[in-house]
């Protein structure tokens, strides 16, 4: 063990549903690549929050829940939320409740095609994309309310909150992500045609911020319209970026278009790194399947791979991703991506070839 110089303390949050047998492997992927690359150690301590920690104690987080996490390099989310609990009360309860407080503003949702991509003819270099979300208000700040409850005229607020420091630094978080890949193109999606006023503000800041970056080209696309590009003209995209609610929903039709939602992976990221950042699959806790043991293990071990490149082990990382190609060309995948195997069995190949790259 003398060979091993750096340690990461990493906070694995299971959470519910498949989110815990996507983590357990992804575990396994993690210590696999630590073993064979030599640089560095994991050491895992795993929080109990979810929903069954929830129906025990009354909550999803604890009171000192961020003194708690600020102890770890990194967070390795799985999944929230069960079929007894309200989606809303979950969601907000534990995984909005850490990204709003540690300011995780930066959600990067990277997408590539392993397998046949499910769009007719199309070529899968032409689905390698970045999609970058606003993570920490817009459509998903928490301000609103109900009043006149179970009257006819009962009322509901959902207000979105879009400030100029909030979209200045995604948008630039953004343009500098677009500026590090090959193409230097990104395209800022937007409705400031129906929304005029937060919206409008989010297009004037993608402007004033693409001057500073000269060197990266850009478009500008109504998300309406760009649910079709993605579709009809997949080679035009390379990095999005886009609001909360926005790339939310257009990752999960990126990564169905690339294969599988199974695939996806997401990283919530503090850029200035004063919290740890949260690294999880994008797929939710999948009720139909939890508890059979055949969840796609792709997106969690993507995650992973992001979150050791985070903490500055590319090499690492890099044999994660290789080792992901390699079991997708031979179909060694779940069903979802048309193969036979169950989650243990694909991660054990991904493990596989991982060790198989360092003999």
């Amino acid at each position: 063990m003398s060979n091993y110089t750096k340690t990461y303390r990493i906070a694995a949050i299971p959470g519910d549903g498949i989110g815990i047998e996507v983590v357990e492997v992804a575990l396994e992927v993690l210590q696999t690549v630590a073993e064979v690359t030599g640089g560095f150690i994991i050491k895992v301590a795993e929080l109990p929050w979810g929903s069954a920690f929830y129906k025990k104690s009354g909550y999803y987080l604890p009171p000192n829940f961020l003194d708690t996490l600020k102890g770890y390099d990194a967070i390795l989310f799985g999944a929230v939320g069960a079929p007894d609990i309200p989606d809303h009360e979950s969601l907000w309860g534990l995984l909005l409740k850490m990204r709003g407080p540690m300011q995780l503003y930066a959600n990067m949702r990277p997408i590539r095609c392993f397998t046949k991509p499910r769009l007719e003819g199309a070529d899968p270099a032409h689905l390698n994309w970045l999609l970058v979300r606003e993570n920490s208000e817009g459509e998903y700040s928490g301000h609103g309310g109900r009043s006149h409850g179970g009257r006819e005229w009962e009322v509901a607020t959902e207000t979105s909150i879009y400030t100029r420091h909030g979209v200045c630094r995604i948008m630039r978080h953004a343009f500098e992500a677009a500026s590090r890949r090959p193409r230097k193109h990104l395209t800022v999606v937007s409705k400031s045609n129906a929304l005029r006023h937060g919206l409008v503000l989010w297009d004037e800041i993608a402007a004033e911020v693409a001057a500073e970056f000269p060197d990266v080209s850009w478009d500008k696309e109504l998300v309406d319209a760009m649910t079709i590009r993605m579709v009809q003209k997949p080679w035009t995209i390379d990095t999005v970026v886009g609001t909360n609610l926005h790339i939310d929903i257009l990752s999960d039709l990126a990564a169905a278009l690339a294969g599988s939602i199974g695939i996806a992976a997401s990283a919530n990221l503090d850029p200035t790194r004063t919290n740890p950042s949260m690294f999880e699959p994008v797929h939710g806790s999948a009720f139909d399947i939890m508890g059979k043991g055949i969840a796609n293990p792709i997106g969690a071990i993507w995650a992973a791979a992001d979150m050791i490149a985070w903490l500055g082990e590319q090499s690492a990382a890099d044999s994660i991703m290789d080792a992901i190609a390699s079991v997708c060309k031979d179909g060694k995948v779940t069903a979802d991506m048309g193969g036979t195997l169950n989650t243990k069995q694909t991660a054990e190949a991904i493990c596989l070839a991982i060790k198989s790259r360092h003999t």
